[in-house]
Parts: C-alpha cells; structure tokens; sequence
C-alpha cells in the first residue's frame, strides 16, 4: 500500500451542533478527501491542525504485479473496534475530532483504501494521533486483505514491521507471530 502521511485530532464524541459525519465509516465506495476534511472542521475554531494519512493500493509487491486486492470485515465489530481505537488516541493526545474512513471489496491499484484524518489544537497532537491511529488499525482492526495476481490469490499475513510500529506505541501485537505459527501448522 503506497502511503501519504496527514495528521487531526478529536477528542472523544465532542461535536457541535449540526450532522459532520461519523467517525468511524466502513464502505464500498470511494471517499472525497476535500469533503471530508471540511466535514471534520464545519463550525469548528478550536480546531488548530489536521492531519491525514491516505493509503493506497500498490500494484506491486517484491517480485509479483498486484492485478486486485479484495478486503473483508466484520461488519459491526469493525466499526466498534476503529472507534475504541479514536478513545483510546483521545486519552493519549489532545485530540478534539477524528475520522477514519476504510473501504471494502475489490480495489484496484491505485485506489484509494483508507483516510486516516486526526483533528487538534496543535500539529504534534493531530500528526501523534494520525500516527498512532494507523499503527493500531494495521494490526488491530478485523479486515482481512487477499491480493490478485497473475499466479492467483493469497491472503496478506500481519507483518513484523506493524507489530514493531504499534509497540512503539505501548500496545502489543503478535499478529506476524501468529502468522508464521499458522503457516507452520502449530495453534497457538
């Protein structure tokens, strides 16, 4: 996944008055990142630094040409798990809004996969949530991504660098571990 890096901060469910949109979207469809920056600052002055993280699908991996990569979720745990994750940033930062938008399905290289946009009074604030929020959705959120290519279909496995990214952070992980202990056939 290509990335470009943005931050904002939020802090937890404090909004004005007036519909800005959800925190937490899980989708088919592609996003407007215009509209939905100025839906996370409609009517807000407190709101000093955004930053945002765009990731994309790559049409590459070392050594294979990426033709497709198919997401799934758990719909409903997906969502709740994404908004523990903007709690928890609010309790770390001093984040006053936050909005995480992932897509699902069949996407081609190119498209857009995920926006990342953490909403603050200051810029460290909003870029350390941003960052923050990215390390735990890589190894924390329930999708499951499969990649297209011409030798066929294979799941991604949870890699050692997002382990390592998120326990910067404080927060375990393990994923790759267990990747390569279910690709070796042991249970636990």
């Amino acid at each position: 996944m290509a990335e470009v890096a943005t931050m904002t901060t939020m802090t937890t469910d404090v909004r004005p008055e007036g519909d800005r949109g959800a925190r937490v979207r899980v989708q088919e469809a592609d996003f407007d990142i215009a509209v939905e920056l100025a839906s996370l600052q409609h009517g807000r002055t407190d709101i000093g630094a955004v930053a945002t993280f765009v990731g994309c699908v790559r049409g590459h991996t070392p050594g294979d040409a990426i033709s497709a990569l198919t997401l799934e979720h758990y719909p409903g745990m997906t969502e709740r798990a994404i908004e523990a994750m903007i709690d928890e940033a609010a309790r770390r930062f001093a984040l006053l809004d936050a909005r995480v938008i992932h897509r699902v399905g069949r996407l081609s290289p190119g498209d857009r996969i995920v926006l990342v946009a953490a909403a603050s009074s200051h810029r460290r604030d909003a870029f350390q949530a941003c960052e923050f929020l990215m390390d735990y959705l890589k190894t924390h959120a329930p999708f499951w991504k499969k990649e297209s290519t011409g030798e066929g279909e294979r799941w991604v496995d949870a890699r050692v660098a997002d382990d390592e990214a998120v326990a910067r952070w404080g927060i375990a992980s393990g994923n790759a571990a267990s990747a390569a202990k279910s690709e070796r056939g042991f249970d636990g």
